[in-house]
């Protein structure tokens, strides 16, 4: 009969392994403070880029995923089609969903000029909870927060955390360059990964925050969405340093590609010398990114040259399913990001005071153009059929009246 591996007894480590043990940890650690500087805040940049399906959108189908792009916020959420059987906008709730997240997460975490702020930022569960009770719309969605915290005090001093929530079935992957053997060689390697939350491990009943009414649940409990939030929630902290690069996506992105496919179209675009001194990477860059993950997720489902179809997390020929993808990058908050937010800010207050009819963007164009000049400090999301994604537009002023026309489920 074939012997089981057993207990496995834990081995002593004597004095001198674990002095030379310590030692190593030392050098890594001081490494790694060598790239934080003290009170130094950190930021994203980013941007988003996502698409319908051609198949769904050949059938009128609303696309429901929405993404939201600021300096102390990524999130991604992914509304729940289904409900559009009931006479409802799948898009509604996860739109307000994460609007309320993004403003919560401004005034809680944006530091104060050049200073952090102390005490308002609670937790990643706190401000979810609070968010979900400012909304109103009925529906249902999954949804992954990544935010940006500085004011977190390790043995004594300031280090910047990734603060990661999770409901639901979109993931984040947080990439980092990492020195190979040759001084000159840096790659881009995984050091976090989320994990899917599924029902009983159906790709189709992932957890979700909801709110309905009797026409698609009588039995419906109004504290269910907030236990949701509070106990089925995943969290998780990572440490941020300059340079790291974030991926999230919805379930089309990780269904379909493999966490090194992923990570390598990051390598392929994102490369870095490590002997230079590092230089953010351009947003139209990171927009690239996106747009090339997406790209690949779709070609997923469609049979290659040889009339084969590839593997997919899911399967081979992947899913049909709409796609989201954030990518970002965390830089230093300098004060030049400082003042663009600030005008940022000024000119969304200046837009809520006056409006046309209702209709601020009939008669205030000039104003939105400046915003979006200043959100180009920190990236942008958009999101059409077709497929597009924020940054420095391109191609001729009738392309982009035309993709302005349809931006919908995006936040920046």
């Amino acid at each position: 009969m074939e012997r089981g591996f057993g207990r496995s007894p834990t081995f002593l480590v004597g004095s001198e392994r674990q002095r030379h043990n310590l030692e190593q940890l030392q050098r890594r650690e001081q490494h790694l403070a060598e790239q934080y500087q003290k009170n130094k805040p950190l930021c994203f940049v980013a941007s988003a880029y996502q698409q319908t399906h051609p198949a769904k959108a050949q059938g009128g189908h609303i696309d429901a995923d929405v993404t939201v792009v600021s300096p102390m916020m990524v999130g991604v959420a992914d509304g729940v089609s289904q409900i559009a059987e009931y006479g409802l906008d799948p898009s509604e709730l996860p739109k307000e969903l994460l609007k309320a997240c993004e403003k919560l997460a401004m005034q809680q975490l944006m530091p104060d000029g050049m200073k952090m702020k102390q005490g308002m930022y609670k937790g990643p569960i706190p401000l979810m909870r609070e968010a979900y009770e400012a909304t109103e719309a009925l529906g249902s969605t999954t949804a992954l927060l990544a935010v940006l915290d500085n004011s977190t005090i390790i043995h004594g001093k300031l280090h910047p955390m990734i603060a990661v929530l999770s409901i639901g079935d979109c993931e984040i992957l947080v990439l980092r360059h990492l020195q190979g053997q040759s001084a000159r060689e840096s790659s881009l390697e995984a050091i976090f990964h989320t994990e899917m939350q599924r029902i009983d491990g159906n790709a189709q009943c992932p957890l979700q925050i909801c709110r309905l009414d009797e026409r698609v649940d009588a039995d419906f409990d109004e504290r269910m969405p907030l236990e949701v939030i509070e106990r089925g929630a995943a969290v998780h902290c990572v440490s941020a340093y300059e340079g790291d690069i974030v991926v999230m996506g919805s379930d089309g992105v990780f269904d379909n590609l493999f966490l090194d496919e992923i990570v390598d179209i990051c390598n392929e675009f994102l490369v870095r010398d490590p002997a230079s001194k590092f230089v953010p990477t351009e947003q139209a860059l990171l927009q690239e990114v996106a747009h090339r993950i997406v790209e690949a997720c779709h070609a997923k489902t469609r049979p290659n040259q040889f009339g084969q179809y590839l593997d997919a997390p899911i399967g081979k020929g992947g899913k049909r399913d709409d796609t989201c993808c954030v990518v970002a990058e965390v830089v230093e908050w300098t004060q030049a990001r400082s003042e663009a937010w600030a005008r940022i800010r000024r000119q969304r207050r200046w837009r809520n005071i006056f409006t046309c009819g209702g209709s601020f963007e009939a008669c205030c164009e000039d104003d939105e153009e400046g915003i979006e000049d200043s959100a180009r400090s920190f990236g942008t999301g958009r999101e059409n059929t077709r497929g597009s994604s924020g940054g420095d537009p391109e191609g001729s002023e009738e392309e982009e009246e035309e993709d302005s026309d349809e931006r919908r489920c995006a936040i920046s």
